[in-house]
């Protein structure tokens, strides 16, 4: 048995996330999970909120409420909806939460005894009618890479460049639009990534089975104009991450707060530690510390590729730089991005449809299936209420539903609802057997290497053979002339309904549920033997005929979910 620790992106506290948040980082890690889980591997499968930083600021103000009540509440609706999801969370923690802080001021007195962090006096924007410094998200502006015209001063979103303020192009404040702004001087701390570069750049180069677009991203960084540059790692804000602390290395930097990108990813670790506080396990640093049994972890991270640079440079930079026994990432599974009928899905702009809104119109299953077989992962993809409607359709409701019920139902007519017996295999069953362990082992394998897509198109052949053979088997043709042969063959459509129901548990564990307990079964070691996994079911096996696993979406339920959406959310 390994031990795998997961980390998905924490997402910003600032409002509900939209589908292309959800299937960019935590739904992928959650597939990843459970399947290890399944295999009977050890897993610590962390997420949080991010709570600090401009994000937060701006919805708490929007909403009229004190910043870390605004946090508190979205949290608990954050958890909520991802409980919806089935999203398997060992801890979903906070990066506001005291062990963060005090990880966060720790790494930051390491850096700087470290000669990593420097002081830097700089010219940056203030807006005259907000009377206040606007750090990086406070501003948005032209992108002078790509042109996009709604990037913000840290990124942009559209071209990934990592940016400063004064970059942007016709500038403006986001907190009340005004063009009013002018450069002033302020003092800030900065991480001396410049410093490290040779470390990261062969830390990088070590990982040769990173997806391309994790890489590519990460050397795009490294490389191009003047190279890795260092970063500022303070704002002039009031909620975060104090960066004038009692033991800190340096003075004068009162009132200002750490980066949201400096402490969120160190809340990572700090979700161990919370984890362990709360109760719910122990030992933390044997999942984060190499000197205390972390060097037997596989790490791995999910992600947009908005994300990358942060996690391949900035985050590493922190741990290389704090000279500390701190486990370091072992891959990074990436995405590119899922776009909305047309368009882009946005968070900040209300545009597309969101986890909550998901969940009111349909189960979460059907939206798991969906996105995670059709997963941004070579390029960006596109959701479409017609391509939702014959994924459906055809696959959950005609391929998987339909073999359940019309398996269960022929054997309670011919039967009764238990398992029947009488028969033996012939060469149908054991070709039938061959061909599910052949495509078996291609699943695992793609499972293995975090090939979301193909895995679940391996999935769905695998409930196509089950198919197949039921409609050439033919049992209710079978009954009439040979009931013993028929009783085999609904036995062994019985049993198939058992391996569905664990193999697709990571993709859809409502429906991996349903059918468990309508087969009065519980989940089953992961198959090893897949002749004794089809006789798992013993005949006189008592079950029940299930509800309709999964219902048809009408084109009428279509064209009004299109029309719904159509809008942009306020």
């Amino acid at each position: 048995m390994a031990r795998h620790l997961i980390t998905s992106a924490i997402p910003y506290i600032n409002g509900i996330k939209h589908l292309g948040n959800l299937v960019g980082s935590q739904l992928p890690a959650d597939l990843y999970a459970r399947y290890l889980r399944g295999r009977g591997h050890e897993v610590l499968f962390l997420c949080a909120t991010d709570e600090h930083g401009t994000p937060a600021e701006l919805a708490a103000a929007k909403a009229g409420k004190p910043v870390a009540d605004y946090c508190a509440e979205m949290h608990a609706v954050q958890a909520e909806i991802a409980s919806g999801f089935r999203l398997s969370f060992d801890h979903f923690g906070r990066s506001s939460s005291a062990q963060n802080k005090a990880l966060t001021q720790h790494m930051a007195r390491r850096l700087g005894e470290a000669g990593l962090i420097r002081e830097v006096t700089e010219q940056q924007m203030y807006s005259v009618a907000d009377g206040r410094f606007l750090p990086d998200r406070y501003i948005e502006g032209t992108c002078p890479n790509c042109g996009f015209e709604s990037a913000r001063g840290d990124q942009c979103d559209n071209c990934t460049k990592q940016l400063d303020p004064i970059d942007l192009i016709n500038p403006r404040s986001t907190v009340s639009g005004s063009t009013d702004l002018e450069l002033r001087e302020t003092k800030h701390l900065y991480l001396r990534q410049s410093a490290l570069k040779g470390d990261l750049e062969a830390w990088i180069d070590g990982k040769t089975n990173w997806p391309v677009l994790s890489t590519s991203i990460a050397k795009k960084w490294l490389n191009d104009g003047d190279g890795l540059q260092d970063r500022g790692i303070t704002r002039d804000l009031a909620w975060g991450v104090p960066a004038q602390f009692a033991d800190a290395p340096w003075q004068g930097m009162d009132g200002k707060v750490f980066y949201v990108w400096f402490d969120a990813p160190i809340e990572y670790i700090a979700c161990a530690q919370e984890w362990v506080d709360a109760g719910k396990g122990a030992d933390w640093e044997r999942w984060w510390r190499t000197d205390k049994g972390a060097a037997d972890v596989t790490y791995t991270q999910f992600m947009g590729k908005d994300n990358v640079p942060f996690h391949t440079l900035s985050f590493p930079a922190t741990i290389l730089g704090s000279n500390e026994p701190w486990k370091l990432v072992d891959y990074i599974k990436s995405f590119n991005y899922l776009n909305y009928d047309g368009g882009q899905f946005s968070t900040s702009r209300g545009r597309g449809v969101f986890m909550d809104q998901a969940l009111e119109i349909l189960p979460s299953d059907y939206w798991r299936w969906w996105l995670l077989s059709h997963a941004p992962e070579t390029s960006d993809a596109e959701f479409t209420w017609e391509n939702f409607q014959a994924s459906v359709n055809k696959d959950l409701a005609d391929v998987l539903g339909n073999f359940v019920s019309r398996i269960t139902k022929f054997c309670r007519s011919k039967f009764g609802e238990t398992v029947p017996e009488g028969g033996t295999w012939g060469p149908q069953e054991d070709g039938l057997a061959e061909a599910l362990k052949s495509r078996l082992s291609a699943y695992e394998t793609f499972m293995d290497d975090k090939e979301v897509r193909k895995a679940a198109a391996e999935l769905r052949a695998i409930w196509v053979l089950g198919n197949e053979y039921l409609q050439s088997a033919a049992p209710w043709v079978t009954f009439k002339e040979d009931p013993e042969k028929a009783a085999m063959q609904t036995r062994l459509g019985l049993n198939l309904i058992r391996l569905y129901a664990n193999l697709a548990a990571p993709f859809i564990p409502d429906a991996s549920t349903t059918m468990l307990t309508a087969m009065n079964a519980q989940n089953a070691d992961w198959p090893t033997d897949m002749v004794e996994a089809l006789h798992s079911l013993p005949a006189g096996h008592a079950f029940v005929v299930p509800e309709v696993l999964f219902a048809k979406i009408s084109d009428e339920q279509r064209e009004d979910w299109q029309m719904r959406f159509a809008g942009v959310r306020t």
